[in-house]
């Protein structure tokens, strides 16, 4: 969309493993209208604040940041180094209770199932946090030599000339019981972050900045005006601990993963959330 010179994009992607009876559950048109709406919400936008505050992420696309700065912290491949800084901490509470988190190569024409894993091993749905403590990593056959760990079919690769690893495969948050209204109310300034961008994470440590494709100030408890600009920073294990609320409208989206093995598909996804502190860079002054 463009006004005055200025212009400014939006962008929806659905994707599942199936023919054309996609674009019976996804129809053109309406992809098109979103994609649409969100480039000229963007254009009547304000620069976003900067600095630390309540942060609502949404659904679908808004899982990859925990798929970049927790999932990977949870494959053998990083976990059997120490390279992680979850490495050894199995039993332990590394998340808030409302939070539980799966990988799942099993889901109905989901972009990372698989019957069987690239070693040969039938796919599962792997718990890997259960109401904040973490329960079972993602391990390839490797892995678990080397860590002693039961492999849970995560062995995967782009194709025959890499050799396998520990791989995400549909890797989400659980829903919870809190409506998505209330995950507003009691924010008397915040950003809702409805829609993520791309960023970057530090491996190892889960450090990130990811930008907000699409976001709106919280005021008074209400979705106020939409903001440009916003980037979230923090940590992955630190930010996973801060979540304080789950709604129950969990929706997952398809990307491509890059790793060791390559390039992969994958799913990534969680319900709407209400983190209680996030530093939020911006624009505004």
């Amino acid at each position: 969309a463009s006004d005055a010179g200025e212009l400014q994009t939006g962008s929806a992607a659905p994707g599942l493993t199936m023919g054309l009876e996609l674009m019976e559950r996804h129809p053109p048109r309406e992809v098109g209208r979103e994609a649409g709406l969100q480039a000229m919400t963007n254009l009547r936008a304000v620069p976003a604040p900067a600095g630390p505050m309540p942060v609502v992420i949404g659904n679908r696309f808004g899982g990859v940041i925990f798929h970049e700065a927790l999932g990977h912290l949870l494959e053998t491949t990083s976990v059997a180094k120490n390279a992680s800084v979850l490495s050894g901490k199995l039993g332990q509470t590394v998340a808030s209770p409302c939070v539980t988190y799966i990988d799942d190569g099993t889901l109905p024409h989901a972009w990372g199932s698989t019957e069987l894993d690239d070693e040969g091993a039938p796919t599962e749905r792997t718990v890997l946090i259960q109401d904040g403590v973490l329960k079972q990593y993602m391990v390839d056959k490797l892995g678990g030599l080397k860590t002693g760990y039961r492999p849970t079919g995560s062995g995967r690769r782009q194709n025959y000339t890499l050799a396998p690893t520990s791989r995400m495969r549909n890797t989400f948050i659980a829903p919870g019981d809190t409506p998505k209204e209330a995950l507003f109310e009691g924010i008397d300034f915040g950003l809702y972050a409805k829609s993520m961008g791309g960023g970057q994470v530090k491996p190892g440590s889960g450090e990130y900045n990811f930008a907000v494709r699409e976001g709106y100030l919280i005021r008074k408890g209400r979705v106020a005006e939409p903001v440009r600009g916003a980037m979230l920073l923090g940590k992955g294990p630190d930010s996973i601990r801060k979540i304080v609320a789950v709604s129950d409208d969990l929706e997952n989206a398809p990307g491509m993963c890059g790793s060791l093995s390559g390039s992969i598909p994958v799913e990534v996804g969680q319900p709407h959330l209400l983190v209680s502190e996030i530093v939020v860079g911006g624009e505004a002054a």
